[in-house]
């Protein structure tokens, strides 16, 4: 049930995309805030790995946008950045973090952390739940 309610959620965020051409999916929606629906998503491809590959998976591997000179990099649009690489990486987290979570029974604890200094686990069940949260959430900003 959790794992439907997470597809429903990221179903949810492709399709308020859908039709809509790289300018608009660039525009921010509020002024002077840089969030924009193509931002909504680079964010959201890096929550997947966060969760999924980071601290289920214990995969280190780098971010994709954020970085420590840069932390809202995902939000933060170049002229280079397109919707169709954008969507693609998005698409590629999500693949990945299927195959992590399938791996997993939901009250297993994740090999990785959310924090380098932490020693705090998180379920696959805590997992999914918060992943619905910030779906929902952003959701919501995509209206």
């Amino acid at each position: 049930m959790l794992e439907g309610w997470l597809e429903y959620h990221r179903r949810t965020l492709a399709w308020k995309c859908e039709d809509l051409t790289d300018e608009q999916l660039r525009t921010a929606s509020v002024p002077p805030s840089d969030l924009s629906l193509m931002g909504l998503v680079r964010h959201m491809s890096d929550v997947e790995r966060s969760w999924f590959r980071k601290v289920l998976a214990g995969d280190d591997q780098g971010w994709i946008y954020w970085s420590d000179e840069d932390p809202d990099g995902d939000l933060h649009l170049t002229e280079a950045d397109t919707w169709k690489d954008a969507y693609a990486v998005w698409q590629a987290e999500i693949e990945t973090a299927r195959t992590h979570a399938a791996r997993f029974e939901l009250d297993d604890l994740g090999l990785g952390k959310r924090r380098p200094h932490s020693e705090e686990r998180y379920s696959l069940r805590w997992i999914y739940t918060h992943m619905i949260e910030e779906y929902a959430r952003h959701n919501g900003h995509a209206d």
